[in-house]
Parts: structure tokens; C-alpha cells; sequence
């Protein structure tokens, strides 16, 4: 008896028919599969499929045979791999998150920094809103973030990494687009969309900010995210607020101009897990003043 001759056997017993075993699953020819069937039963000394007109059925010997049979390639395959980790030992393996958007400007910088003195580490990239970027820090599945400072987590630690000013964002053919600097005055009356509470902490901003401007400013639309933003603003002819760094996705059909006066500004930071005990992380919290100065001098 040989493993190839188990193969066939549970592949045939998934499938429930010959044909389609033998096309779809072992590439092999339906004539040559029953053949090892066949050698199979005679090696054990009994049926294990019943042939019938549209398929098989396991025998109450196959159906006993079968769940071995499984048991025998699991670990046949368990010792495979047990072997080739002990032949070639896992890297080790970092997570960085980014808020959707940031990792043009800071994952290069980020890898560098580890890879400097890291060579030969994996590190694995995860890009979303930062709800879900404190939540997967949160569970471990994630060791350092890119984010916003999320509140209500007292698990995670935050450094600031850079506050980012708001920016006007609105049609590039609006009659607002003429002006050097936007305020609060001009957007009265504009469609204005916002962000939605899949970003909570910069929702927060926008909202502050438009309360401490006095003017009468409801917004009509709110996007989930950054391009949802930009073609609601170009579809609806509207205006919004963003972080600077959006300035590096606009479609040509949209534009930014600054805030008048002082703009509100959103911290991005480099969020994890206070118990998180990874070295790679103290390496990177280590070398994070030099990090935003090597962003710094890309971005001027």
C-alpha cells in the first residue's frame, strides 16, 4: 500500500464519483484511478466502493477505511512540515498596520529603519481605517499602527507621530478654487461632506471645528473613506475637510486650497499594544525620532 494510492482513495470518496476525481481533482485518467482503486481493496482484502451508474458509495469498510486513511495523510503531512522548519526555521514576523493612505509616506521610511538592522525579518502590511487598526492591535493580530488615537482602549500606547492640518477640498472648477485660502464664511450654503464615523477621532475635529466657527454649516453627505470623499465632492459639485496627506490622491477633477486663519489639526501616531514585548517594536519605538525626521525631509 502506498500514499498515493490513499490520496486517490479519499479524493474519490469527496468527490463521490470516478470521473470527476480523476478530471478535476487528480488530473489523471478515470480508466488508470479505478485501477489503483482496485489495487487498493486487493492490498486490504475488501470493497471499498460500490459502483453505481452516477457515482459511488462507501462500503461500511470504506466508510472505516476512510477516516484512517485521513488520519495517515494528516500526518504524513504534519511531519513534512515539521521537517522543513526544522531545515529552514521561520523568520520572524512583524505586523505594521497603516491608516488607509499614510503607507506612501511612511512605510517606506518604516521599512528601511527595520530592515537596517533587521535584514532578516518578515514584516507583513495591513492598510485600513483606524477603528480596525486599533482593534487588530487590541487582539495581537497587529504590532505597531499607523493611526489615529483612538479612544477608549487603555491597553494601547500612542506616539505622536505628526499633526496633520485640515485642508478645504472641493471641485477644482468650483468658483471657491479662485481663492489663495478658504474660511468658515465661504463654505456656508456649499454642499459640505463629511467624514463618517468609520473615522471617529477626525470626525470629532471636523465637527469642533465647524461648532467653533459659529457659521451654520450641516453636512449632506458622509463618506466611509478617502475616495468615497473625493467622488462624493466631485459628484455632488460639494466641499469637505481633510488631512493634508489626502492632497497626494486627488483626481485632477478635484482640489485643496488651506483654511484661513489657524487650522485644525488631527494627530497621526504609531499605536501598540503596552504589553506587547516584541523586540522588533522596541527596535522601531527606538529609532521613531528618526523616522519622522526622514518623513519630514521627504515631505517639505
Amino acid at each position: 500500500m502506498e500514499l498515493r494510492h490513499l490520496r486517490y482513495f479519499v479524493a474519490v470518496a469527496d468527490a463521490g464519483n470516478l470521473t470527476v476525481a480523476a478530471q478535476r481533482i487528480l488530473h489523471t485518467s478515470q480508466p488508470s484511478l479505478s485501477r489503483q482503486i482496485r489495487d487498493l481493496e486487493d492490498e486490504v482484502g475488501t470493497e471499498l466502493l460500490t459502483r453505481r451508474a452516477r457515482g459511488i458509495d462507501l462500503t461500511p469498510a470504506g466508510r472505516a477505511f476512510l477516516d484512517h486513511a485521513r488520519s495517515v495523510l494528516s500526518q504524513v503531512e504534519a511531519a513534512a512540515e515539521a521537517a522543513r522548519r526544522a531545515a529552514h526555521p521561520a523568520k520572524p514576523c512583524f505586523t505594521m498596520g497603516f491608516l488607509t493612505g499614510h503607507e506612501l509616506t511612511w512605510m517606506p521610511e518604516a521599512l528601511r529603519i527595520l530592515h537596517d538592522e533587521l535584514p532578516n525579518i518578515d514584516v507583513m502590511i495591513s492598510s485600513q481605517n483606524s477603528p480596525l487598526l486599533a482593534d487588530g492591535l487590541l487582539k495581537g493580530k497587529i504590532d505597531a499602527a499607523f493611526l489615529r488615537r483612538e479612544r477608549g482602549v487603555p491597553e494601547l500606547a500612542y506616539r505622536v507621530l505628526v499633526k496633520e492640518a485640515l485642508m478645504v477640498v472641493l471641485p477644482s472648477n468650483h468658483r471657491l478654487a479662485a481663492l489663495k485660502s478658504i474660511g468658515p464664511r465661504d463654505l456656508v450654503g456649499e454642499p459640505f461632506v463629511t467624514v463618517s464615523n468609520t473615522a471617529p477621532v477626525l470626525r470629532a475635529v471636523i465637527d469642533n471645528f465647524l461648532k467653533r466657527s459659529g457659521m451654520k454649516i450641516t453636512p449632506a453627505h458622509e463618506a466611509d473613506h478617502l475616495s468615497m470623499g473625493m467622488s462624493l465632492i466631485a459628484s455632488t459639485g460639494g466641499v469637505g475637510l481633510l488631512p493634508a496627506y489626502a492632497q497626494n490622491f486627488l483626481p485632477p477633477s478635484v482640489t485643496s486650497r488651506p483654511l484661513k486663519g489657524e487650522s485644525p489639526t488631527v494627530d497621526l501616531v504609531l499605536g501598540y499594544k503596552r504589553s506587547n514585548e516584541s523586540p522588533i517594536l522596541k527596535l522601531l519605538l527606538s529609532r521613531l525620532d528618526e523616522l519622522v525626521e526622514r518623513v519630514s525631509k521627504k515631505i517639505r
